[in-house]
């Protein structure tokens, strides 16, 4: 399930001339979970650095543009590019409404647009969409029906994963799901987004919008950083979440921790600790049913 609200770069150009909705965020996962060969991920990745009108469009952007047009249909678009790409399982928007992001601010003002929103230097109190209760996909609400598995994170926490839960029935669907509800805390604070936030309290953010728990488990980074990544991100505001572990348990979510960060030009989450880590968590709830 992946937000559709970007309404800047590339994207945002192509949802404002073809009145479509943005396919980057949905192409970088196609592009993540392809398994065709090296060409043909970089040539969707591709963005053109010179050409009027073309110039900094992204090829895979156009490509998704392309489909929509001849099918009439985003979500087909995004299923056909998947084939194309080979990608590992199945991509879905979470709505196929033309929302726009909507955020009230601490200080009272109101910002509009997921990039106004991001350039902000206000703190954002509560996210809506415009139109609000926006329908969700059919397909999504299914996937997360029929789920054994549910990940939420990592990601910007309002722009990309608060954004999804304000779409209509999502937050009832993931609160009665079967499938085990596991929640990837971010490494680092994000200016605008989270900065000063707890692990806790990125947590308290969505329930406050979901109006609902929806975690059974949270997944959360104890490891240690370098002197220089400490000072690299402090220079941006940025700093490692703090892993206040008491609180997220008095939530009613149990925490797994550990080393689950990678330093090089910019922290990651080691992808294979991570997936073994939350595999084995849904393993271990089938080997005790």
């Amino acid at each position: 399930m992946v937000t559709v609200t970007d309404d800047g770069g590339s994207s945002g150009r192509l949802r404002q001339d073809f009145n479509m909705l943005p396919p980057g965020d949905l192409r970088n996962c196609m592009v993540a979970l392809s398994e065709e060969e090296d060409l043909l991920t970089r040539l969707f990745t591709h963005r053109f650095r010179t050409g009027n009108g073309l110039k900094g469009h992204n090829f895979g952007n156009l490509f998704v543009a392309a489909l929509t047009e001849i099918t009439g249909d985003f979500a087909q678009a995004v299923q056909l590019a998947s084939k194309i790409l080979a990608t590992r399982g199945q991509i879905y928007p979470a709505t196929t409404a033309n929302a726009t992001l909507v955020a009230n601010m601490d200080d009272g003002s109101i910002v509009r647009g997921e990039t106004q929103i991001t350039a902000s230097n206000r703190r954002i109190v509560e996210l809506t969409l415009d139109p609000p209760n926006p329908a969700p996909l059919p397909e999504t609400m299914e996937a997360i029906k029929r789920a054994d598995l549910i990940t939420v994170g990592p990601g910007s926490l309002y722009t990309s994963l608060i954004t999804n839960l304000l779409v209509r029935g999502i937050p009832s669907a993931l609160g009665a799901a079967r499938g085990m509800r596991v929640y990837i805390c971010n490494l680092m604070t994000q200016a605008n987004e989270s900065l000063g936030l707890t692990a806790s309290e990125h947590i308290e953010k969505i329930y406050d919008h979901t109006r609902t728990p929806i975690f059974d488990y949270a997944v959360v980074n104890t490891g240690d950083f370098s002197a220089e990544t400490l000072a690299r991100y402090a220079a941006e505001g940025a700093a490692p979440i703090v892993p206040d572990i008491e609180r997220i348990e008095k939530l009613g979510v149990r925490c797994i921790v550990g080393n689950f960060a990678s330093e090089e030009n910019v922290v990651r989450h080691m992808a294979g600790r991570l997936a073994d880590t939350v595999l084995e968590l849904a393993q271990s709830r089938t080997g005790s049913s």
